[in-house]
């Protein structure tokens, strides 16, 4: 049995690492309950854009023309598809970023089985670090967008990614991440940034808005707002990814938090007993000591 000074040594320890874990835990929930606001702001935004998306498609339609636009072409058999994922910077955050990287490694058989070519854009140290280490290529790599989102940023990754794709480098674009749906759940979401998928935007939508538009400016503006809504929809994934991240680490910590406590309480018994053991052999040896000398 380990001595006295050992197990005492061993209870410091863990009620060190224990008050680390709950800190963590506090920060992650601070952090959490920001980036959430943030997070409906954007997601009530895209939803505004796309309502105008709709209006327009709809005027277009009306019309009798096709919605022939460059961001709306379905490919039905990509040569080329580019995947962008997001995975922390940081870890101890239980299973958020191994869930996202086994989707991608998901994709990246499946298209891999049809004879596609697939270009990783990888965004966190984590997935960036995962897909080094098994020698697997990536086209683009960032490690600080994921920890630290703004839009001018999101904005800045989506446009060069889009231009690859207008520009035939790449036929499909999707987007990869780890999202947050409450406090003790995250899900894999996964979405075609390019082309829009048009089952999102519906012909027949009613117009409830009060937009006027010229006749030659739907095309314009539908491409304007078609631009918008890939850069807000990137930059909302980004946060909807911080969420789930400050999430996982709040239920990884408190679970470490817990482990921690209730190790303390192993170990207390464990010295109890051991002291107990000290005292009685000492007991034993003052009596010995006692009767050899009657």
């Amino acid at each position: 049995m380990a001595s006295l000074k050992e197990i005492k040594r061993k209870i410091g320890s863990v009620k060190n690492t224990q008050k680390t874990t709950r800190a963590m835990k506090l920060v992650s929930s601070a952090k959490l309950n920001r980036t959430k606001e943030l997070a409906e702001q954007s997601k009530v935004y895209a939803a505004k854009i796309t309502e105008m998306i709709q209006e327009i498609a709809s005027n277009i339609a009306k019309k009798g023309d096709a919605l022939d636009n460059p961001y709306f072409k379905e490919v039905k058999n990509p040569k080329v598809v580019d995947i962008v994922f997001i995975t922390a910077d940081k870890g101890l955050c239980g299973g958020f970023n191994s869930q996202t990287i086994k989707r991608v490694n998901e994709l990246l058989k499946e298209y891999g089985d049809k004879g596609t070519k697939v270009r990783l854009r990888a965004i966190g140290k984590k997935g960036i670090s995962y897909f080094n280490f098994n020698n697997i290529e990536m086209l683009q790599t960032i490690d600080d967008l994921s920890s630290a989102p703004t839009y001018k940023r999101a904005a800045e990754f989506i446009s060069g990614v889009v231009d690859d794709y207008m520009n035939g480098d790449t036929d499909k674009v999707i987007i990869i991440h780890n999202g947050y749906v409450n406090m003790i759940t995250q899900e894999i979401r996964e979405g075609q940034a390019v082309p829009v998928d048009a089952s999102k935007v519906s012909v027949e939508a009613v117009s409830t808005s009060d937009l006027e538009l010229e006749p030659d400016d739907d095309d314009t503006l539908l491409e304007a707002l078609v631009q918008r809504y890939l850069e807000y929809g990137m930059y909302y994934a980004l946060i909807d990814s911080l969420a789930a991240e400050h999430s996982a680490r709040m239920q990884a910590m408190e679970s470490a938090t817990n482990n921690a406590k209730e190790m303390v309480g192993k170990l207390t018994i464990q010295y109890n007993k051991a002291r107990q053991e000290a005292i009685t052999t000492e007991l034993i040896e003052i009596i010995s000591g006692v009767e050899s000398m009657k």
